[in-house]
C-alpha cells in the first residue's frame, strides 16, 4: 500500500474578461437615436414671431414652408436661398403644384418692405395662396 498524495483537480479560474455585449448594444440604440433626431434639431430656423389672437393651425394639401429670418435671409423649407433662387425654386413650385399654399413665417423685427419682397417673388411665381404663420396669443383659446 502506498501512501501518497491524492491529486486534486483545480477549481475553475476566475473570470477575468470585461462583458463587452451589453455596452456596445447600448451604445449602437445610441447611435441610433442620434442619427435620428439630429437633423430634426439642425433645421430648425431661430424666428420670433408675431402674436395673434385668432391665430389657428391648418393643414392644406400641399403647403411651401417659405421662412425669412431677422437678417431678411429667406429660407424654402428650410434649405437657404438668394433672390433669384427664390424665385426659381417658388416657379418650379408653381409649376409641379399649381394649387399650393406659400405659409409666410417672417420674424417679428423683419421690416415690412422685406416681407413685401417675399410675397411679390412667390406672386410672380404663381403661387396666389399666401398664408402668415403667427404664435397664438398667450391668453387665447
Amino acid at each position: 500500500m502506498a501512501f501518497g498524495r491524492l491529486e486534486r483537480s483545480k477549481g475553475s479560474e476566475p473570470m477575468s474578461d470585461i462583458n463587452v455585449t451589453p455596452l456596445v448594444d447600448v451604445m449602437l440604440v445610441l447611435v441610433v437615436i442620434f442619427i435620428l433626431t439630429a437633423p430634426l434639431l439642425a433645421s430648425s430656423i431661430r424666428l420670433q414671431l408675431p402674436r395673434a389672437e385668432a391665430a389657428q393651425a391648418g393643414t392644406p394639401a400641399h403647403a411651401v414652408s417659405l421662412v425669412v429670418d431677422a437678417a431678411g435671409q429667406a429660407y424654402v423649407d428650410d434649405a437657404p436661398v438668394d433672390a433669384t433662387g427664390l424665385a426659381q425654386r417658388l416657379r418650379r413650385i408653381a409649376g409641379q403644384h399649381p394649387d399650393a399654399e406659400v405659409q409666410l413665417r417672417a420674424d417679428a423685427a423683419l421690416p415690412y418692405g422685406r416681407v413685401v419682397e417675399v410675397m411679390d417673388a412667390a406672386q410672380a411665381a404663381g403661387l396666389t395662396r399666401i398664408a402668415f404663420v403667427a404664435q397664438p396669443q398667450a391668453g387665447a383659446r
